[in-house]
């Protein structure tokens, strides 16, 4: 099983960040969006330089048990690991979009926003969640952070009491049709005729990361910048041998630090986490 410190392992060890250049041929990407998603794959695999589409592929069924659909969360699911949402920018501290599906400090089963191949591709009930931010220009990977939603993201009930209070306020709309939706509401028959519908959708935006995460790291000139957040209780669960393969690391510009950040549910309250960058 791979973890987000095999992942981070395998791109040290990589350093070549010209992601168009490396997933340019047998249209494995459409655009640096699908670039990025085969990076991000292949660091948690470890099949970087991997030309052997068959050997990349069943090295994929073998770590993952989840690849993703384009509409629905998650991008990747680790078998009996993690779940990774990948998500580009072309500015380093735009907004990220989440479309209809609020922040999440982890993936739950029950979620109606995941398809039902996607519940049973494994046996699991909750999984954490990673966001995997990459700012990208049009040729290279400029930066990657790698933060935990429970160390990014309030508690479920946070966003879904908005988004639940928005849908009931809707349907006391008197006098017009609804239909039961995913989304925030869906309204037939407007019209007279009953030939106009109206849907409802969320449109969910959080901060950059790097916005966030502004007291722990501040942007640099370099090529490329690594920045991951992992809560310490987290990282010391993971595998001895990825901790200590990670641990005695040597690279220029490769770093592991104790750190603490905000309690995404109480800014009052202090988490311990680790600190990990890579600046090249």
């Amino acid at each position: 099983m791979t973890n987000i410190l095999e992942a981070i392992y395998n791109i040290v060890n990589q350093k070549n960040f010209e992601i168009r250049a490396m997933y340019s041929g047998r249209n494995r990407a459409n655009g640096m969006g699908d670039a990025l998603e085969n990076y991000i794959k292949d660091a948690f695999a470890g099949t970087f330089g991997v030309s052997d589409e068959l050997h990349k592929m069943q090295t994929y069924n073998q770590k993952f048990s989840w690849l993703g659909s384009q509409n629905n969360p998650p991008d990747i699911m680790i078998k009996g690991g993690d779940a990774i949402e990948v998500k580009k920018t072309q500015s380093s501290s735009s907004s990220l979009a989440l479309n209809s599906s609020y922040p999440k400090t982890d993936l739950r089963h029950t979620s109606p926003m995941i398809t039902k191949e996607c519940k049973e591709c494994e046996d699991w009930i909750v999984k954490d969640l990673i966001y995997c931010v990459g700012h990208t220009t049009d040729t290279s990977l400029k930066s990657l952070w790698m933060v935990y939603g429970n160390s990014y993201a309030a508690k479920h009930e946070t966003y879904q009491r908005i988004k639940t209070t928005i849908s009931s306020g809707i349907k006391t709309i008197p006098d017009v049709v609804f239909a039961d939706t995913k989304e925030l509401g869906r309204v037939n028959q407007v019209d007279p005729l009953g030939i106009t519908n109206l849907r409802i959708r969320g449109m969910w935006q959080i901060e950059n990361p790097r916005k966030v995460f502004n007291y722990l790291h501040e942007p640099t000139e370099k090529d490329f910048e690594l920045v991951c957040i992992i809560p310490t209780e987290k990282y010391n669960n993971f595998p001895k041998d990825s901790r200590t393969k990670l641990e005695e690391l040597k690279e220029n510009g490769f770093s592991i630090e104790n750190k603490q950040i905000k309690d995404p549910n109480n800014p009052a309250k202090l988490m311990d986490c680790k600190l990990i960058k890579l600046l090249v």
